[in-house]
């Protein structure tokens, strides 16, 4: 899809890969509708990319950000919340809103963005799950579900949608406010964070090239392949490296 002229939704516009991504769009010529959850951030970015913003929260507004957005012609759905921790040690309703902002949510703005989009036989759907959702991470275990459930809507909508791109972008650890947000930074030397902006540049790419998968970067492939094809392996190998990071 030609990005220049096209109305795009960011969800998560206010940091990180969304702000990232509403930058890399705006570069593209796209005309830009942007959300988030900080009024300030966000107004800043608006400003910045020349396009329109919605303070909302995707997990009870929902349906208020799909009427105020109208048609579009894609959906980057960026937004999302971390946790760090056993599951045993997780507070009341912490599993939920995880699986809410994650999954739920981006799921619930797709179904109410889709009908326009198919009555004109267009449009790209971009998700921004991770690397956690395709192997599993320690202490991360209802973030990764989410995150696979969200690989797995996408791989799902595929096989239904005619002339209608669906992209799934899988990032690594990514040098975003995502660690302090979920309340454990990242500690760990190796792999280092990445730049938000290599992470936009993929979800760029993968609506101008019809890619239905990208790894940022390219080498998380390399375990998510080995567990599906030697499971066995790549869990000894999981415990010894203590698991994947995360943005």
């Amino acid at each position: 899809m030609r990005l220049a002229g096209a109305r795009v939704l960011v969800t998560g516009a206010s940091s990180g890969i969304g702000a990232a991504t509403a930058r890399a769009m705006a570069a593209s010529g796209a005309r830009l509708l942007l959300t988030g959850r900080d009024p300030g951030r966000l107004a800043a970015v608006a400003a910045e990319v020349g396009g329109e913003a919605l303070t909302a929260d995707l997990v009870t507004e929902a349906a208020a950000l799909a009427r105020w957005a109208g048609p579009v012609d894609v959906l980057v759905s960026g937004a999302g919340a971390g946790w760090a921790g056993p599951v045993a040690a997780m507070p009341d309703g912490a599993a939920a809103h995880l699986i809410a902002a994650n999954l739920t949510a981006p799921v619930e703005l797709t179904r109410l963005l889709l009908p326009a989009m198919i009555e004109r036989g267009r449009g790209h759907l971009v998700y921004v799950s991770s690397i956690a959702g395709a192997v599993g991470v320690r202490d991360e275990a209802v973030y990764s579900s989410a995150k696979a459930g969200l690989i797995a809507f996408a791989e799902s909508l595929r096989y239904e949608l005619d002339g209608i791109g669906v992209s799934v972008v899988l990032p690594g650890v990514v040098d975003t406010p995502f660690f302090a947000r979920r309340g454990v930074p990242y500690a760990r030397r190796r792999p280092a964070p990445i730049p938000a902006e290599r992470v936009a540049r993929a979800v760029v790419a993968a609506v101008e090239r019809g890619r239905a998968e990208t790894y940022t970067p390219g080498w998380l492939r390399f375990p998510a392949r080995l567990r599906g094809a030697a499971p066995g392996p790549f869990r000894a190998l999981a415990c010894v490296f203590g698991g994947s990071g995360r943005r």
